[in-house]
């Protein structure tokens, strides 16, 4: 009986870290619209940035959809991982990926002057790597579905060969899951070196950053717990967008948080610098 509460308990936990993670991430996409709102403008911000997040979610959406709810793909999984065959991808996943994505699309299009009349700098628009990025990942995404429809003698339905198991683990590991990670380190690896060059942290909320550091120890907190409760860890090999944007976030979060209380605790005045705020974006979060 003891030993059952003691798996209902950690049960519990696995479920109170991934709603944890899921309120303190989803929070961390509102600044950036909300202080475009409120500037009416959104001169100073990288194009690319929103315009590959909406690529880089949309993926992460479509990953977790289909492990929590295609027959398919869940028994596919099993075929390929006996020792821990219950896909590591919870609820909490999905609803964050989705969410996300809901507030990528709406903040990309305030880039739009015709949507949104925000003022726009005449050269804020996507830039050759970025749209080189977002054919690129369509194109294998496209050469993957192929290679299933082409290759398997079944239309992929047998786990034993090319199978959309496949499709849907080089959406998540080859192209538009390193993708997604790829664009969070490129969220706060610019935010990181102007703090370094000014030697300050004004000019962002640090309470976004206390919200991801939350977020990314819950969130890691549940994988650990889930593939324990397993008794195998290959969850974590099965679910590498998960780990990576955790582990890319927590790498950054701790990062910012010894500029603004170890290293620039007095910083000031927001200092002059190549990529300083423009007017009226003093209150910018990261």
């Amino acid at each position: 009986m003891a030993e059952r509460e003691l798996f209902d308990f950690w049960r519990a936990s696995s479920t109170l870290f991934g709603l944890i993670s899921f309120v303190c991430w989803s929070l961390s996409f509102y600044p950036q619209p909300l202080l475009n709102q409120k500037r009416k403008s959104i001169v100073g911000w990288n194009v690319d940035f929103p315009f590959l997040n909406v690529l880089g979610f949309a993926a992460y959406t479509v990953n977790t959809a289909v492990m929590l709810w295609s027959p398919a793909i869940r028994e596919q999984y099993a075929y390929r991982y006996p020792a821990s065959p219950e896909p590591s991808t919870r609820w909490n996943d999905f609803a964050f990926a989705a969410h996300a994505l809901v507030l990528c699309v709406v903040t990309y299009s305030q880039v739009w002057p015709r949507i949104w009349g925000f003022e726009k700098g005449e050269d804020q628009k996507v830039t050759k790597p970025g749209w080189w990025i977002f054919g690129i990942c369509l194109a294998a995404v496209a050469a993957s579905v192929v290679a299933v429809l082409t290759l398997s003698p079944d239309g992929g339905y047998d786990p034993s060969g090319w199978a959309w198991i496949d499709v849907v683990s080089f959406l998540a590991i080859g192209v538009l899951g390193d993708d997604k990670m790829v664009i969070t380190f490129y969220k706060y690896m610019p935010q990181a070196l102007d703090n370094f060059k000014r030697k300050a942290t004004t000019g962002f909320s640090i309470w976004q950053i206390l919200l991801d550091l939350t977020g990314g120890v819950a969130n890691i907190g549940q994988l650990l717990i889930d593939c324990s409760l397993e008794a195998d860890w290959s969850g974590l090999t099965g679910n590498p967008v998960k780990v990576g944007l955790s582990v890319i976030t927590l790498f950054f979060d701790v990062i910012f948080v010894l500029q603004h209380y170890v290293l620039y605790p007095d910083s000031g005045d927001l200092k002059s610098s190549s990529s300083s705020c423009t007017p009226g974006e003093e209150g910018r979060s990261v």
